[in-house]
């Protein structure tokens, strides 16, 4: 099985010894760039999961290790200490997320799906990522085992850690460990500093709360860029365009905690940015069904059922409510547009769609 050619698409406390690889200098992550622009997935990214061939362009990579749900600041940091190695960067990962095996019980709210994950990704000036699949036979190697792996198979030339990174049976392995398991393959390994948001680090977690709390700002700025949803527009009961706001209406992933209410977003249709206003939740005014997405285009006409859209949020504007008539709901439907169009006038956050 060959490789997929991709053409679309920790928050840390400095940590111990911190090496450098080919004269690289590791950057502040202050001092990452600060482009608000859309950024382009790479159309040379590739993706490779567990028994491909090792493509040419992979091997000998800078490969930072993680999750990586969220894809977020301190894991951009991680990528980008690999993407400046001087050799090939690339992301090593794992799917399903660990917590999924080892919690099956407990839902996890997954900030990134694995197809978001890998469209992020692409983005961010890598060479590639090894899609490991996280099973009982993973869950079971020793940190050795693992890191024989990493040589022997994934022909990587290094790795980027954060300073908390566990890895092998029992998290048994740890930096210190890593960097020992490394240099005695001839490895190099970078423990990458902290990434920190009101003297807080940045992780998935803090992320996850901000949204299920509705603070868009907040999730946005840990983001380092606009968190978005991403579902096929399925047939509705058509109820919007009586009201004279037609929707496109998407069901999230099931385990999506986001807090229900109404929110200014920016969709990309056919790879283009169309501003909008979206209620999330269960419509309390009419069914009070499963959460639904109804996401209004604004100055948008066109069919977009079946198609595959990738929705931004980019502010809350208030929660759910339940109307007494649909007179009072248009007037406030009205107040949530204007005040959604005032929000993406003015909203300079990075872009990872279109």
């Amino acid at each position: 099985m060959a490789c997929a050619h991709r053409g679309h698409a920790l928050a840390l406390t400095p940590g111990p010894d911190f090496d450098t690889v080919a004269g690289l200098v590791p950057a502040h992550p202050d001092q990452m760039p600060s482009d608000k622009a859309p950024q382009s997935a790479s159309p040379s990214f590739v993706v490779c999961r567990d028994g491909d061939p090792v493509p040419d362009s992979l091997k000998g990579a800078m490969a930072a290790i993680g999750n990586f749900d969220g894809v977020h600041r301190g894991h951009q940091h991680l990528i980008r200490l690999a993407a400046d190695s001087g050799r090939p960067g690339a992301v090593i990962t794992f799917e399903p997320h660990p917590r999924a095996f080892f919690q099956p019980d407990r839902p996890l709210f997954r900030l990134t799906p694995e197809p978001v994950k890998l469209a992020v990704l692409a983005r961010l000036g890598l060479a590639g990522v090894f899609v490991r699949r996280f099973g009982r036979e993973l869950a079971a190697q020793t940190a050795e085992e693992f890191v024989d792996i990493l040589e022997r198979d994934l022909q990587i030339s290094g790795v980027v850690i954060g300073y908390d990174f566990h890895f092998g049976r029992g998290r048994e392995g740890n930096p210190a460990r890593m960097k020992e398991l490394c240099a005695a393959r001839g490895l190099h390994c970078l423990v990458a500093p902290a990434v920190t948001e009101a003297s807080e680090p940045v992780s998935s977690s803090a992320i996850r709360a901000a949204l299920e709390a509705g603070d868009i700002a907040l999730a946005n700025r840990l983001l380092g860029y606009r968190w978005f949803g991403r579902g096929e527009v399925l047939h509705g009961d058509k109820r919007g365009r009586v009201l004279g706001y037609p929707t496109a209406n998407i069901r999230l992933p099931e385990d999506s905690r986001l807090r229900h209410g109404v929110y200014a977003v920016r969709a990309s249709v056919q790879g283009k940015p169309v501003d909008g206003v979206a209620s999330f939740g269960r419509r309390p005014t009419f069914d009070n069904g499963a959460p639904l997405l109804e996401v209004h285009l604004f100055d948008f006409t066109g069919d977009l059922y079946g198609q595959v859209l990738d929705v931004e949020f980019v502010g809350w504007i208030r929660g759910e409510e339940r109307f007494d008539g649909i007179e009072a709901l248009i007037e406030r439907m009205d107040r949530d547009s204007d005040e959604a169009r005032s929000m993406l006038a003015t909203d300079q956050t990075r872009s990872m769609i279109g």
